[in-house]
């Protein structure tokens, strides 16, 4: 959709589509807008029989997400007991979405880039990726982004990537080591390798490749739900107001451990 910082593009003969979120000057942070879009992208594959899998990548080689824009003004109910978080809408699966998706990552994925990497079936990444969460450096809970990467990482290496906060970095090859990445790829052969995957899984037959995500998440899906239910209590409990929020991201220094 031209504008909304999400290209969405289609091969007929091969059945697989490209998400691509295009945001590159803003490191592909998600705004308002761009949530939006990306959950009508789904929708609209679900009821698209020529799209049978789907890659979900970033624009211009520094980052594939950077979770919400932090510029993005969102409006909050003055009741403590409910809060609206505009990333639980953005991945396929909060979206209903059961065919097979792919993330093709390249460089910086971080914070509520997680939500779209948790909700993909795996991930490729260039060897120039570098996956971490900076929720606690600037006093959030890393609640939902923890969730979906305890589904996929040994529980010691996600509390340590949630707890060391922007301190520590996953390297590319870290994250293949501890399963977060199948693949890793030279950098710009990411989507390519990521395709090539896709277009073999759009060649079998899309009721038992549709059947099989369902199983596999079917797996996990039970601890997951009720993870995922804690979440937003959690973090309306933790999370420091937001002006103090901002004073300790404004006042971040560079500098972080490459693992």
């Amino acid at each position: 959709m031209p504008g909304s910082g999400v290209r969405a593009e289609r091969d007929g003969r091969t059945g697989v589509a490209v998400v691509t979120l295009d945001r590159p000057a803003r490191h592909n942070a998600i705004d308002l807008a761009m949530a939006e879009e990306l959950a009508a992208v789904w929708r609209r594959f679900r009821f698209d029989d020529g799209v049978r899998a789907v890659v979900i990548a970033g624009a211009g080689g520094k980052a594939f997400c950077t979770g919400v824009d932090r510029s993005a003004d969102v409006p909050q109910p003055t009741s403590p007991y409910s809060m609206d978080d505009p990333l639980l809408r953005i991945g396929p699966k909060a979206n209903d979405l059961w065919k097979p998706v792919i993330a093709a990552v390249r460089g910086l994925a971080c914070g509520g880039a997680f939500y779209l990497l948790g909700e993909a079936e795996f991930l490729i990444a260039a060897e120039d990726a570098v996956f971490f969460d900076p929720h606690t450096t600037y006093g959030m809970v890393s609640a939902y982004e923890s969730v979906h990467m305890a589904m996929r990482m040994p529980f010691g290496e996600v509390a340590r990537t949630a707890l060391m906060g922007s301190a520590e970095r996953l390297s590319a090859r870290r994250a293949y080591e501890t399963g977060l990445v199948s693949e890793v790829t030279p950098p710009g052969e990411e989507v390519p390798a990521a395709v090539r995957c896709a277009e073999v899984i759009a060649s079998h037959p899309t009721e038992a490749v549709q059947g099989t995500v369902r199983a596999v998440w079917s797996a996990k899906e039970a601890v997951r739900a009720v993870a995922l239910a804690q979440a937003p209590h959690l973090v309306t409990l933790g999370n420091l107001p937001p002006e103090r929020q901002a004073e300790l991201f404004a006042a971040r220094r560079p500098g972080f451990r490459l693992r």
